[in-house]
Parts: structure tokens; sequence; C-alpha cells
């Protein structure tokens, strides 16, 4: 008892020692802006943060903007950002020392002098990738990720790295150490997550291009609940080397890093940036893809699927009416929307997905979380995942008949032999070949599709993780996936929600129910996607849906 007293002291330590550090770090980038402020007190900080991403960069380049001016007028508002919303882990002081650099080497690369924001599980040299676990801390990162180092030699200047749900297993965000960050548009809310920091920091202004990555929704959650835009690409379009994920080693759910910005031609550029010679040098595993400049920018009219409900998740009044507006709009405007069905996602979420990345009995997920002092919201999940095998089969049998124990039927029927893994594989890679030739049947270019939303309330995405249907789908298909918000929830929407049920009636739905409630004004998006491999394609559906 003794010995475990001391231990939990030590790292009550940590911890401690943690958040002095993430408050020394708010003070730091406070003095430098205090400092600038004090040698260039005209520079007005308002109209830098006023230009979008392709016009900042324009005026950086051609130098009738000094990057010192862009750099600081972010770092005073990613202060305020982080003030309100708890959404930075650390300022990286460094970025300071590598704007002088940049100013002296005179090399202009596609994001010279442009601020970018980075989520705590993508390694910066000399910084902590934690995942919200006490055991990271201290731990600093050996080198930078190949995604930092592209952006940092197209002249970018990495400057803060952002919070995180505790194991990134979440689409909110919260841990031990940081604590709980909160949506920019109304704090009682979620910002989303695992990209939770990341949604906030730039749903707030304090970014103006960040990086996330996505295993279930983790980059479109924080753009939808925050009202900005995100692509999740195709796993291996952009380089993963030095980005630490949830769940290591497993397949069955293909993880991505992707951009996250106000509006769509930032996430291009961003895109852009990092398909370059430099990216395919640094990780060979990545095929040398170019962005494709032809596909982005054509006009050619469209041929669009699309569908308002997976039949799982029911969608809320919101969701429903965004992708009808949305599909009027791309209609009246020459393209050509055609219903698109889906069929079996609860098979899809709890047998490929559920079963997928916990396929060990959540052994390596648990491991993470051993010494730790709290184990999330997972109590639940942690007692059945250590259960004896006997007691999962009695649970998984009890289970079946009941829509509310559905979610757990995955977690306590874990695969166990490696022939039952690679034949879950083998069907996954069936699934995915059998949704492609439903789309090619179809003749579709690509795919209109709900994106959960309004913003949860804060604690409820804990408890509904069957809501990740309509983005897990695409994880699970690996295909290139983007948000775009296209609508607020009116009180004729809050209105209809008095009658949401659900398909199945059951706690989840009620709960769901109530998540939603309360939410006039909050933005409500669309997911635009596309097949492997292009995302140029998926991007220029995403810039037409914003500029309809």
């Amino acid at each position: 008892l003794l010995l475990r007293w001391r231990r939990r002291r030590g790292l009550w330590r940590k911890v401690k020692e943690a958040r002095q550090r993430q408050e020394r770090s708010l003070v730091q980038m406070e003095m430098a802006v205090r400092r600038f402020r004090e040698q260039l007190p005209s520079v007005n900080m308002i109209s830098i943060l006023s230009l979008p991403l392709p016009e900042l960069s324009k005026k950086l380049r051609d130098g009738s903007l000094p990057p010192e001016h862009v750099f600081y007028a972010y770092v005073g508002k990613a202060l305020q950002i982080a003030t309100e919303t708890n959404c930075i882990t650390e300022y990286l002081q460094e970025s300071e020392t590598q704007l002088q650099k940049a100013k002296m080497t005179g090399k202009l690369g596609l994001l010279y002098g442009v601020p970018v924001s980075i989520k705590d599980s993508i390694d910066c040299q000399g910084h902590d990738s934690t995942l919200g676990f006490i055991k990271n801390l201290n731990k600093p990162a050996a080198e930078d990720s190949v995604v930092v180092q592209v952006l940092r030699r197209q002249g970018a200047i990495p400057f803060v790295k952002t919070n995180v749900p505790q194991s990134l297993i979440s689409y909110d965000c919260k841990n031990l150490i940081f604590g709980q960050t909160f949506n920019p548009l109304l704090y009682t809310r979620s910002p989303g997550g695992s990209s939770g920091g990341e949604g906030a920091l730039v749903g707030g202004g304090g970014s103006i291009l960040g990086f996330g990555t996505d295993v279930g929704g983790s980059l479109r959650f924080p753009a939808a609940f925050c009202g900005i835009c995100a692509l999740k690409p195709t796993g291996n379009r952009l380089s993963k080397k030095g980005i630490i994920s949830g769940v290591l080693g497993q397949k069955a759910v293909v993880a991505a890093v992707g951009p996250m910005a106000k509006d769509v031609e930032s996430l291009a550029l961003g895109m852009r940036a990092l398909l370059c010679e430099d990216m395919f040098n640094l990780d060979s595993t990545v095929p040398p893809l170019p962005f494709n400049e032809e596909v982005y920018s054509s006009t050619q009219p469209l041929r669009i699927g699309y569908y308002e409900t997976d039949f799982f998740t029911m969608p809320s009044p919101a969701m429903r009416r965004a992708v009808r507006e949305t599909k009027q709009l791309l209609e009246d405007a020459g393209h050509t929307l055609v219903p698109f069905e889906l069929t079996n996602v609860d098979y899809v979420i709890f047998n490929f997905c559920v079963r997928g990345m916990f396929a060990d009995g959540a052994t390596s997920f648990l491991k993470m979380f051993k010494g730790e002092l709290e184990k999330s919201s997972m109590g639940l999940f942690f007692w059945l995942a250590k259960s004896p095998n006997w007691l999962k089969s009695v649970l998984s049998w009890i289970a079946k008949p009941f829509h509310l124990l559905m979610p757990f039927i995955g977690f306590v029927s874990f695969f166990s032999t490696v022939d039952e893994v690679w034949s879950l594989h083998h069907e996954i890679e069936e699934f995915c070949h059998q949704f492609i030739a439903q789309w090619k049947k179809l003749n579709l270019d690509v795919m209109l599709c709900p994106m959960l939303g309004p913003a949860l309330g804060i604690g409820y995405p804990g408890k509904l993780s069957v809501a990740v249907s309509y983005t897990m789908l695409y994880n699970a298909l690996d295909f290139p996936a983007g948000v775009v918000p296209v609508t607020m929830v009116t009180d004729k929407d809050e209105e209809e929600l008095k009658g949401y049920q659900g398909y199945f009636r059951d706690w989840w739905d009620r709960t769901l129910a109530k998540a939603f409630r309360g939410s006039v004004g909050l933005p409500v998006a669309v997911q635009c996607v596309a097949l492997p491999w292009q995302e140029e394609l998926c991007l220029r559906f995403m810039k037409e849906v914003e500029t309809l």
C-alpha cells in the first residue's frame, strides 16, 4: 500500500509539472506578443487575422507582409483562444528562432512564414507526444515527424501543440494531464476529437492551418463541431512516420493524417505543400503522387451519389436538412445527384471496426493504460476486456437480443486466433470491393454524406461511441473524406428534434437526442467522399459545396 501510494504521488507530481509547463507556455506566448507590440505598436493584427490563407501566403511570399507580423498576430490570437478553450498543451518556443532563420535564408516555400498548429500525437523534436498519458511525459521526440519536417522545409512555422483525449480513441477532448478542451463556439459543447485541440484553435481563429489525425472521425468530428473544414486523406497519401497512433499495429481501420482550416482552398494549399519530393524522399512508403492541379481546378459537372441516413445512427433534423439542401444546390448548379443505398452499417461498425481495432483482446490498448491514474470514461470497457474468455462468451450470448448492449458484443467477442484476424482482413477487402462496384455501377465521381452534428455537450461523446458510424465507415474503406460546414441549427430543427426516437429506441438513441438539444445557431456540416487516392477530386467537390 505504501509503495502504491508513493507511486501515485510520483504520478501526480508529473501531472503537476506538466500543467506548470503548460502555464509557462502561455506566459511565454504572452511575453513574446507584448515585446512585439511594444516594438511595433502600429501593426494591425486584426487585418492580418482576417486574411484567408491563400491571400496571406501570397503576401508573405511577395514580401508585402513581414513574417514576424503574421507570427505574433497568431501567437496573440492563439493565446486568447487557449485561455478560453484550453486547447494548447505546449508553445514551441523555438518557432521564434525558426522565424528569424526563415527570413535570413530567403528560401520561399509554399507555406513561407505561415504559423501552423500541430496535434499532440504528431512528433515535434524536443517535445512530448503524450496522447494524454502520464507515462509519455518527459519523453521528448528525438526528431520531427516527416509531416513536420516537410512543413518546415516549405517555410511553415509550427508554433503550438494541441490537446487530445486520453488514448485518442474518443471524439471528445479530455485527459487527466491537461484537462477538458471546450468548443470555441459554445463552451458547454465538446470541440470533438481526437484532434479536438486543433478544432478549437482553428475554429476560434487562433491558427490558420492545423494538422491532426483520423482513425474514426478524429479530424472530421472537430471540424464539424467547430464549424471549419478538414480532409481525411487515403491512409497512406501523407506520411505517418513519427505519428503515434491510438492502437499500434492494427490494420483493420486505417488511420490518416490531414489538414484542418477555415476553408477548402487552405486545405488544398496544405496538401499541395506536403505532396512534394521532400515527403516522397523522407518516407519512401508513401506513393510519389504530387498534387493534381488539373483535377482540383476542373469545372466539369459531377455525378454525385448521396444518402441522408446510414439506418444505424438516425440523423438529427439539421443533419438531414444539411444533406437535402446541399443536394438541391448541387442539382441547381448542373450536377447529377444519384441516391446511394447503404446496407449493414451496424455489421461494418461492430464486426470490422470494433473487432478489427481490438482483435488482440484489446491487449495493446489496455497496455497503454497500465500504471495510469485514470482510465478515461471506459470503466465498463476495461472490465469487459479484462474478464476471462468464458465470461466474454456468456455476456456475448446474453447481449445479442438487446440493441442496448450491441456495441459491447464487439468488445466481448474478441478474435483471438491469427486465422480469424486474417479472415476479418479478407472480409474487409471484399466489402471494399463490393462498395466500389456499387459506386462504379452508378458511375459516380464523388459522394455526399451526412456528418454527425451539431456539437454534442461535453461528456456525451464518451457515452455515444456508437455515433461514429457516419465517419468510421470511411476509415474501414480507406476512402478520402472531407467535412464542410453548410448550415446552422434552426428553431424548426430544434422543434422537430422533439420527435427524435432513433432506429432502435434504446438508451443510446435517447441519450443522442438529449445530446443534440439546445443547439440553435451551431454549425452543421456534410461529408464529401471520393475513391481512394482521389484527394484532389474530394477537395474539388468540397470547394463546390462550400461555394454553393
